[in-house]
């Protein structure tokens, strides 16, 4: 397989806080870098005129709030920009290089960023790209010098670079699916969605249940769109300790026993179904704590307005490092994620690979992920929830055999399974022409 040049944009990776998206662009360049090809990041921050201070101001930008103030340096400036993007139908992006040195230490951004061997940034580009979509319902054109052979933006953006083929990864339906579980803007969302499938060289997608779900509701040719997976990537620091070694460190940072705790991660909004897990939980009236980890999101307040304030059984955690989350995963007594609606589940994946037993839904793609290596209910039934932790809770031969039957199931989900599909997608979008699509 030769070696490609890849862009991937860093939407989702330069947010304050990372999303299951930022997950995947954090993958997606792993697994690439790994297999020797040459990854790009695009970004949208800005880094300044002065090239010697690009890097700094790169960093300094990252994870940092999308504020118009803070990204065109000015209230004044952000709506000049914002009426550009509006009015001028001849809008250009232009990325800058930014080097990549030994100047800044980057350590503290090892487990968010991926180490790109090239990084450029155009000022404010997303939110360009989106004013000038919803404008004039054009996808603004990206200019670099030297653009990568592909580039694969990792979630439906209104940009596509010149002189590459442009690959879309659209991961799910859920606001068209479940339209009341999200604040997105139905109808952008749907005309983007038909953008991308128009004007993109490929769509990517992430199971077999949303290339079924695109294909049908988004009218793509079967032969455009490319189920590609996802993948974990487990850190050394994890895969280098036993299990009693991370069920110390629980103890320690938590006071919770090996095998003595439920666990739920994932973002608190409504799709993820947590006010059905939590009402069927108390219901149960089990000693076996709860532990919930994720920060509140969009329309979160029902989800979790059954939680209790000072219930010792339920622990809350808003926020925590990979490494602990993982340490979490892989000594609790059983993941519990019914949720109503996924793309993909990353949660069930990366706890059956550390050998814990998984509760989760009936629907979606969750069934494809799980395969017989879960306990598999119904999650808009409260009492069929109870009934899993219940069993989860009491049956000892159950758990031993979903945490036996865990890895070999995630297996199908290894890096070198995704690697193999990713190539031949790139391989196939590269071929189909002789030189790259111009920008609409």
């Amino acid at each position: 397989m030769r070696r490609f040049s890849i862009g991937i944009d860093g939407y989702n990776l330069a947010m304050p806080r990372g999303t299951g998206i930022a997950t995947y662009g954090l993958n997606l360049a792993r697994t690439l870098q790994g297999a020797g090809h040459r990854v790009t990041g695009v970004f949208g921050l800005p880094v300044g005129a002065d090239e010697a201070l690009r890097e700094t101001l790169f960093y300094d930008s990252v994870g940092q709030p999308d504020t118009g103030r803070r990204l065109f340096g000015g209230l004044w400036r952000w709506r000049a920009a914002m009426a550009r993007a509006t009015l001028d139908r001849r809008l250009v992006a232009k990325a800058l290089e930014v080097p990549i040195s030994p100047r800044v230490d980057k350590a503290a951004f090892a487990d968010r960023l991926p180490a790109f061997d090239r990084l450029v940034s155009a000022r404010g580009l997303f939110p360009l790209a989106m004013r000038h979509f919803n404008a004039t319902g054009r996808f603004l054109p990206l200019r670099m010098e030297a653009p990568p052979e592909i580039m694969h933006w990792t979630y439906p953006l209104p940009v596509r670079l010149e002189g590459a083929r442009n690959i879309y990864t659209i991961h799910d339906l859920v606001p068209l699916r479940l339209p009341y579980t999200t604040l997105t803007n139905k109808p952008r969302f749907a005309k983007l969605l038909r953008a991308c499938v128009a004007w993109g060289d490929h769509i990517c997608t992430v199971s077999d249940f949303s290339r079924a779900d695109i294909i049908d509701q988004c009218g793509v040719d079967p032969a455009h769109i490319t189920n590609s997976y996802q993948t974990s990537f487990l850190p050394d620091a994890i895969l280098a300790e036993s299990r009693e070694e991370s069920a110390a460190q629980v103890k320690g940072l938590f006071g919770l026993a090996d095998r003595g705790f439920f666990l739920f991660f994932g973002a608190l909004e409504p799709k993820k179904n947590l006010g059905r897990l939590i009402e069927a939980y108390l219901g149960l009236g089990t000693d076996t704590p709860l532990v919930l980890v994720g920060a509140r999101a969009w329309l979160s307040e029902g989800e979790t307005a059954l939680l209790p304030e000072n219930d010792p059984r339920i622990v809350r955690l808003d926020y925590l490092g990979r490494n602990a989350l993982l340490r979490l995963a892989r000594t609790a007594r059983a993941l519990l994620f019914p949720s109503i609606f996924e793309g993909f589940g990353l949660p069930v994946l990366e706890a059956m690979s550390l050998g814990t037993a998984v509760l989760t839904a009936n629907g979606s793609s969750l069934p494809e992920v799980a395969g017989e290596a879960a306990l598999l209910v119904d999650p808009y039934d409260v009492a069929a929830i109870a009934a899993g932790i219940a069993r989860l809770d009491r049956d000892e031969g159950l758990r031993a055999r979903l945490e036996a039957a865990g890895p070999v199931q995630a297996a199908r989900f290894s890096q070198a399974a995704y690697l193999a599909r990713l190539e031949a997608m790139y391989a196939r979008v590269a071929g189909e022409a002789a030189a790259p699509s111009t920008s609409r």
